[in-house]
Order: structure tokens, then sequence, then C-alpha cells
């Protein structure tokens, strides 16, 4: 089975009123998470999982897709600078396949190249210690994915 995959545009007119979207930075050692506002037009970094095993790493984003009523994914593509695929694209695309086995939420692809060094930039310009960015840098690129998509969602 193979996750539904949209754009932005097939997504827009399933948006229902007050509907989430929660943006995912998939990482080979952690999964960052952000979440939007009800009115879609602010990212906020939400959480980061240390990824273990597939299973628990699913389970928790799915508890949190419940929680915050999510209706769709905005999963980062972390293509190559060149925009062609490599091997972190073909694990994305496999992690976003096995979920699919487990909740039938659509997701939108978004180009995420850039996105942790944008994030790491903007903290080391606040002077946010290397430890502190550590911890959050993963949810904040979420966040900066999200917000992405959700200023492209606003112009459409």
């Amino acid at each position: 089975m193979a996750a539904e995959i949209l754009t932005l545009e097939q997504l827009r007119p399933l948006l229902q009123r007050h509907s989430r979207l929660i943006g995912v930075d998939l990482g080979t050692k952690t999964i960052g998470l952000a979440l939007c506002d009800v009115e879609r037009r602010i990212a906020t970094p939400l959480e980061t999982i240390r990824r273990t095993k597939f299973q628990q790493d699913a389970a928790r984003l799915i508890e949190l897709v419940k929680k915050f009523e999510v209706v769709a994914l905005v999963v980062g593509l972390p293509l190559n600078m060149d925009g062609s695929e490599g091997p972190r694209v073909q694990s994305t695309k496999s992690f976003l396949n096995n979920l699919a086995k487990l909740s039938p939420l659509p997701a939108v692809w978004w180009d995420e190249r850039l996105s942790t060094a944008f994030v790491q930039r903007s903290l080391i310009e606040q002077d946010v210690s290397r430890a502190k960015r550590a911890e959050i840098v993963d949810k904040m690129a979420a966040a900066y994915i999200l917000q992405g998509a959700l200023d492209r969602l606003a112009r459409l």
C-alpha cells in the first residue's frame, strides 16, 4: 500500500475549517515535528522524536496526529542540491509508505533543501548554545518546512 501523496493544490479543497497540518522533518536519528494553528497561518515547533524502531516512532506520530486532530502531513523531502533523489529520499518515502499501512492520513512533499542549515544559522545568530541547538534544531526545521507549505497554501 502506498501513501496518498497529494500536491498542495490537491490538498487545499480537502481541508475543513480549523483543520491542522503537522510538519515532519525525518532524519536518521530524530523526527522533528511542527504543528500549525487552526487557521493554518503559523507553524510552531512541537516535538522531536528520538528514532528507535519504526513501530514506536510511528505510534508516537499517530498519537500526536489524533491528539491535535491533524488532517495531513507536510513531509520534508530531502532532495540533493541538484534536485535529484538520493538514499535519504528513498528512506523518507519508505517511512511514509510504511506509515500509510497504519494511518490513512494524506501527505504532501515539501522540498526541505537547506532547511536545517537555515535554522542552524538562525539559532547561531540568536546566540543559542550548541547543546540547545542540537536539542531543538529538528523540530524547528519541521516548523520551517511547514511554514513554507502554509505560506504557499495561503496564496492558492
